[in-house]
């Protein structure tokens, strides 16, 4: 059985939405499914923890204005409506888009009188701090268009499967699509990619040029700042944490998959110094790059490879009489 549903009927409020936003009667049609979850304490230390989870579409009862604990996504996967923000100005919704109900903020919105359909998951943790600073989490930007709400609808309706009853996993199959859920709403997002926004494109694609951010600036055409401001929003961090990530995610496959001396490795993956891009990997990883291939080669069957592995193409395994698995990296 579902639990009653929570909405507040605008009519019942002063602060009626207004023209751009007509009040629900009493004889609207809707249909609503919700269930809410209670996690306990060791559920909670997995940084994402689900709340609840529903289901709804039609002519639903406006919501609010009121406020809440906890973080909900709102995905529109079709119709339109009206959200109301704290300084009173009303904006229209289309989908598909997204609703970020946010903590101790106060929300007041509602679907227009043709209706639209709509999922919502609830959730909170520690991991929500990480996740807003990553950008996946917008608490300014209330209302936020997408390219698509079928990654993120995928991922809601994985949380309302695993609500069946009796599931003994509920809590952790909820947690697991509720990360899933912040990712496939940050790829949606109406103003970037799906691989995100054009400038962590352009810098995947130099990342390997022995250029400082001063000079990848310059050849995208941006101040340094403006660079800066643009990677910290799509990304949650600096342009220089952003390369240095990248680097040592490639220098790490080099250094396992391949008998490359470091300092060519260095130099493949934009560093002209060997030794300042050991003592780079030394701080980030917490081992040498030698001590780092030392442990892969002892731990990783097979041993090295002549072939340089392809990142956007990885290996696959394939098994069966006619194709066994081979030990080790391709």
């Amino acid at each position: 059985m579902g639990q009653p549903n929570p909405r507040t009927p605008a009519t019942t409020h002063t602060d009626t939405p207004g023209a751009d936003a007509p009040p629900r009667t009493a004889r609207a049609r809707y249909r609503s499914w919700m269930r809410y979850f209670t996690p306990g304490p060791v559920h909670h230390r997995l940084g994402l923890v689900c709340l609840g989870v529903g289901l709804q579409h039609g002519a639903l009862p406006a919501v609010g204005p009121r406020t809440l604990d906890h973080h909900v996504a709102v995905v529109i996967s079709a119709g339109s409506g009206w959200f109301r923000t704290t300084d009173g100005r009303v904006h229209q919704v289309q989908a598909p888009a997204l609703l970020w109900l946010t903590p101790h903020t106060v929300h007041h919105y509602g679907a227009a009188p043709e209706g639209w359909d709509e999922g919502f998951a609830a959730f909170t943790g520690s991991a929500v701090a990480a996740y807003t600073e990553l950008g996946c989490i917008e608490p300014e930007r209330p209302v936020v268009p997408l390219t698509d709400a079928g990654p993120a609808r995928a991922a809601i309706g994985r949380i309302a499967r695993a609500a069946r009853h009796g599931n003994p996993l509920l809590d952790i199959e909820a947690a697991s699509a509720a990360h899933e859920l912040l990712v496939a709403l940050r790829r949606t997002r109406a103003d970037t990619t799906p691989d995100g926004a054009p400038v962590l494109q352009a810098l995947a694609r130099d990342a390997f040029l022995p250029l400082s951010v001063t000079d990848l600036a310059a050849r995208y055409g941006m101040t340094p700042a403006a660079l800066r401001t643009a990677v910290r929003r799509s990304a949650g961090c600096s342009p220089k944490d952003h390369l240095l990530a990248i680097r040592l995610g490639r220098a790490k496959e080099l250094l396992a998959a391949t008998d490359l001396p470091v300092a060519a490795i260095a130099r493949r993956v934009g560093y002209d110094d060997p030794a300042y891009f050991s003592r780079l990997f030394t701080r980030r990883v917490g081992i040498a790059p030698v001590r780092f291939r030392a442990q892969q080669s002892t731990a990783v069957p097979g041993g090295w490879s002549d072939r340089v592995p392809d990142p956007d193409h990885p290996p696959t395994l394939r098994t069966g009489p006619a194709a066994p698995v081979r030990a080790g990296h391709n």
